[in-house]
């Protein structure tokens, strides 16, 4: 990511301290030209979908472009360039970047009843593109050098050792004004009206999202923390919703929904990597890696790391671009900064590598520890372990004992692992989610199909509903 841009010189700040909102047609101060505000998109586009991932249905995808197109043509700016795509991520989330590019989780998707409550929650994200919200609270982040660095269980100290200094995440976490929510929630609200969605969909997203908050579907949605206060959000669009008088003919949509998120991932998808405790095992890539007992673990779309509980040391496994062991070593010597000792190509399980001992001088200090590449399928792999030089050699052991493990998965089951999807069926009489849980088996809890198909446990559910599951297809 380039550095926040600087300050305009004073001209520029007072041709665009004034501007006409395009949704609401009042002046607003901001310092973002339209063809800036497409800039910052573009950039931060693909930092997200480098970082955080796309989910890889591209039938799903078409869907969400298309959808949104469609809705967007209704709004204020219909000529910006609208991107619309899907996080391959279970938190329940959505969020808008600056120049029309608009995020869905599968998180959240799974947790939608209808085309209606979907266009409740892509017409707030546009309502944030159309009003310039998105535009205005990025520049003053970038203004206030706040910056946009991705949130990392290890150090900051560790940055450039680990490569991932810099990456733009905070986009995810723009804080909007209840002044904005509030207009956000009403253009999605008028949104929906003009593509002729059932506005009383509206308020039962907002529900779903408290509900979700509330701990009843596991992960506290990151809506929570972008979009603030649901229940009364909730509250404000019911009333809302309360005096259109016209609602005949409008648009619910709920079996095309269903449809379509047909065979969707629930859950974290085990073909990316999963753990067992602090052992990772990757049924894709077939290998296997135990980190340290107590140390904090977690499986990123570049990574896969584990950090000390003090959080002063690290071991993290990525893949890297070079084609051998010797290029990487190479190449990761040849940084700034970093310099090794006489490396060592013994062989690693079987499998051919090149590890050495490494120090890296940092700003805040610098940091010990041992490198490891390895040749594996096809690609090589960098293994890390570092601590702060003061705390290497407490270290140490515990930390080179988890690179050594790293090895070919052979185990069938751990080979076979397979992700929940959704899947929907009719009722044939009336029940509820909690007789249907005792009757049909699950890889989630009962609350947790409660709350995907919006209901109690105990909800009256008549025949020839249409009602969401999940289950584990076999391999």
């Amino acid at each position: 990511m380039r550095p926040p841009r600087g300050v305009a010189p004073l001209f520029t700040l007072a041709a665009l301290a004034c501007v006409t909102n395009p949704a609401t047609g009042g002046k607003q101060f901001s310092l973002v030209s339209e063809s800036q505000e497409l800039s910052m998109g573009r950039e931060y586009d693909q930092q997200v979908a480098a970082t955080l991932g796309l989910y890889p249905d591209s039938a799903l995808q078409r869907y969400i472009q298309e959808f949104g197109a469609r809705l967007a043509a209704k709004s204020e700016r219909p000529a910006l360039p609208w991107t619309f795509r899907i996080i391959d991520d279970t938190v329940v989330n959505a969020f808008a970047l600056p120049g029309g590019y608009i995020y869905v989780t599968r998180g959240i998707l799974a947790h939608l009843n209808s085309e209606a409550q979907l266009a409740a929650v892509v017409g707030h994200e546009i309502g944030h593109v159309t009003a310039r919200h998105s535009a205005d609270q990025l520049t003053k982040q970038q203004l206030a050098q706040a910056g946009l660095a991705i949130g990392s269980i290890a150090s900051p100290t560790f940055g450039r050792v680990s490569g991932l200094a810099g990456q733009a995440l905070g986009v995810l976490f723009l804080k909007f004004s209840r002044a904005n929510e509030s207009q956000a929630d009403e253009l999605g609200l008028r949104y929906m009206q003009r593509a002729r969605y059932d506005p009383r969909e509206m308020p039962g997203v907002f529900h779903m999202l408290d509900r979700v908050s509330g701990g009843a579907g596991g992960r506290v949605p990151a809506w929570q923390a972008t979009h603030p206060n649901p229940e009364n959000r909730r509250q404000h669009i019911a009333e809302a919703v309360s005096h259109i008088a016209d609602t005949a003919g409008t648009i619910v949509g709920q079996a095309a929904y269903y449809r379509r998120i047909e065979g969707m991932i629930v859950g974290a998808d085990p073909r990316d990597g999963y753990f067992k405790g602090v052992e990772f095992f990757h049924p894709e890539l077939r290998f296997r890696l135990r980190f340290p007992d107590g140390w904090t673990v977690a499986n990123q779309k570049q990574r896969v790391i584990a950090a000390s509980p003090s959080q002063d040391g690290a071991v993290e496994l990525t893949i890297v671009p070079q084609k051998s062991g010797s290029a990487a070593a190479q190449a990761f010597f040849a940084a700034q900064g970093v310099v090794g000792g006489q490396p060592d190509r013994t062989p690693l399980n079987g499998l051919a590598a090149i590890q050495a001992p490494f120090g890296a001088s940092l700003e805040a200090g610098t940091v010990y520890g041992t490198v490891i590449f390895v040749e594996y399928g096809g690609a090589v792999y960098r293994l890390l372990a570092y601590a702060l030089e003061t705390k290497w050699s407490g270290y140490q052991t515990t930390a080179e004992r988890a690179l050594q493990s790293f090895a070919p998965l052979t185990d069938p089951a751990a080979l076979g692992a397979q992700p929940a999807r959704i899947t929907t069926f009719v009722v044939s009489e009336p029940t509820s989610i909690q007789k249907l849980a005792v009757a049909r088996a699950s890889p989630v809890p009962a609350a947790a199909l409660a709350l995907l198909n919006q209901v109690e446990l105990e909800t009256p559910i008549d025949a020839g509903t249409q009602v969401k599951w999940v289950t584990v297809p076999g391999p």
